[in-house]
């Protein structure tokens, strides 16, 4: 193996100049060089069907419900995260209306347009069909990006942001102008303006900044300053919300970021178990072993690109694999990196050819991507099957998707109860029910967590005229029912029946119905009231208060 060659500038010719060591992987009969395209294309049209397919056909989950009615608020943020996913959805259901489809649109568009720049990345680097081809299918073969990107969350928000940002910066890369500094900026603040872990991407720029000879050249230029202005300034609504809410989003974030729990050889498993069920059992692997060669490679050298993309997922990679040694990592905390990842793996098949690796070296790694791509999409397809068309429940009560559903069951039970007794409105004390609920009844009925008060800051009034001095009804998870926060509240309750939330006949959950009376809940209490205080991290509660 010689010498790496540099991804920047990229070569001009419409294909990878021949080697005498090893087969260059270009197509390069003519018409050949179309026909990865032209699978690439064909697989992603269907892929995306398949997507609207689940999208239109499966229930909200209980977080998508939340984020929903974040879409329903002006509010400028939220305490959980920033408003990005709000405003994906009000775009999917502008178009759609308050249907499933109109809250998941928005992520099926956020893939076709990450895919698109994963291509032109690839395409500006390499100037290889077949890459190209493996960029835009890797997404497809992974099953958090080829089905469950159309579950509506932060990240997919926030992902076709980043993957923009680092298109920007290979644009800079190869063309020097400062300029693109700029449109990074802009995409930088997007991405933050979705979820607060895009900060993860900040050592890949700044490495990108300082490592390569050019340091100094941006270092003396207003380009990357005004950047970060500009990223600043797309970001500043979740500023100002915070700054008139005492911080609280930051505070609230900072549990996460802090919180311990002792080592856990549990946690650290969930971790890489998911990492491997959501990318791909084949494709974690190949995508990993293709970043550590492009780190090797960019840092040897110091090509920004490598460099850049190298680091964009490892750092991150390993933080999360630190964390999980003392708490949970969520299921999508880590996916907004892969995209990158793949692109990197896609540039590096190519560049194991032009550096002069064995020919069994690259018979090798083209193998195992085929493999990764072939047997991920294979994987996704059995996955969507057995969601949309069969009738078992082969996970029982851990089943992600079963583990959310039967909501229906709890607001039929709950709409009986309201014609029964005639009262007005619904009370929950958990966020979850409190979307469902608010969800499926879609504003025929105020609903209200009475308690975590702190998530509804700036939440429009629900309509206190249809609550104030009328009964309620109560809908809460058992022991929700007995939680301590009731000592808070003066209500008198009279229990009115149980209902069982059930998912292809395994029971989920039981919850509690009861009439309220004598109470009105109190929309906006002080900052130190228990009803205020929100819980929830890592599958455990803790109280924090905002003082």
């Amino acid at each position: 193996m010689r010498g790496a060659p540099a991804l920047t500038p990229p070569p001009r010719l419409a294909k990878s100049a021949a080697v005498t060591t090893a087969p260059d992987i270009t197509t390069p009969a003519a018409g050949a060089v179309r026909r990865p395209l032209v699978v690439a294309v064909l697989v992603i049209a269907a892929m995306t069907l398949l997507r609207i397919v689940y999208a239109s056909a499966i229930e909200l989950r209980t977080d998508e419900a939340y984020y929903w009615t974040w879409s329903k608020e002006g509010a400028l943020s939220f305490l959980d995260h920033p408003p990005m996913i709000a405003w994906f959805i009000r775009f999917g259901t502008a178009i759609f209306g308050d249907t499933v489809l109109g809250v998941r649109f928005g992520g099926i568009v956020a893939m076709l347009v990450t895919q698109l720049l994963l291509a032109d990345i690839v395409r500006r680097l390499t100037h290889d069909a077949r890459a190209i081809m493996f960029a835009v299918l890797m997404p497809e073969a992974a099953l958090y990006y080829g089905l469950l990107m159309a579950k509506v969350a932060p990240d997919v928000a926030m992902i076709p942001f980043a993957v923009a940002m680092m298109w920007s910066l290979v644009r800079l890369a190869q063309g020097g102008d400062g300029r693109w500094w700029l449109a990074a900026g802009l995409f930088a603040g997007l991405s933050m303006l979705s979820k607060f872990t895009a900060i993860m991407f900040a050592p890949a720029v700044a490495a990108f900044l300082l490592v390569p000879d050019w340091r100094w050249r941006w270092l003396r230029s207003p380009y990357p300053y005004l950047a970060v202005l500009i990223a600043i300034a797309v970001f500043s609504p979740v500023l100002i919300w915070n700054a008139q809410h005492d911080w609280a989003s930051f505070r609230f974030q900072g549990v996460r970021a802090t919180a311990n729990y002792g080592i856990s050889l549990r946690t650290i498993g969930d971790y890489i178990g998911l990492q491997f069920g959501l990318v791909g059992f084949v494709m974690l692997p190949v995508v990993l072993s293709g970043l550590v060669m492009t780190a090797w490679r960019g840092y040897r050298t110091r090509e920004p690109v490598a460099i850049l993309l190298s680091t964009a997922v490892l750092v991150p990679f390993l933080y999360f694999l630190f964390k999980s040694t003392t708490l949970r990592v969520g299921d999508t905390w880590p996916m907004f990196m892969w995209p990158v990842g793949f692109a990197a793996a896609a540039v590096n098949l190519v560049m194991l050819s032009r550096e002069h690796w064995s020919a069994r070296m690259i018979r090798s790694s083209i193998f195992w991507l085929n493999t990764a791509v072939v047997t991920g999409i294979a994987f996704v397809v059995i996955v969507f099957l057995y969601y949309v068309a069969a009738p078992w429940n082969l996970l029982g009560k851990i089943d992600p998707i079963g583990a959310e559903a039967g909501y229906e069951q709890v607001a039929a039970r709950a709409q009986a109860a309201l014609d029964e007794t005639g009262a007005t409105w619904i009370a929950t004390t958990d966020y979850r029910t409190y979307a469902m609920m608010r969800w499926l009844f879609r504003g025929r009925v105020p609903v209200v967590e009475i308690n975590e008060r702190g998530r509804f800051q700036d939440f429009r009034d629900p309509g206190i005229d249809r609550i104030s001095g009328h009964a309620g009804i109560y809908v809460g998870r058992e022991p929700d029912n007995r939680a301590p926060v009731w000592g808070s509240i003066p209500a008198k309750r009279e229990q009115l029946g149980q209902v069982e939330r059930r998912w292809r006949g395994v029971l989920t959950d039981t919850y509690v119905i009861e009439k309220l009376t004598g109470w009105t809940p109190e929309l906006s209490p002080p900052t130190d009231s228990p009803l205020f205080q929100w819980r929830v991290l890592a599958g455990e509660f803790e109280k924090r208060t905002l003082a």
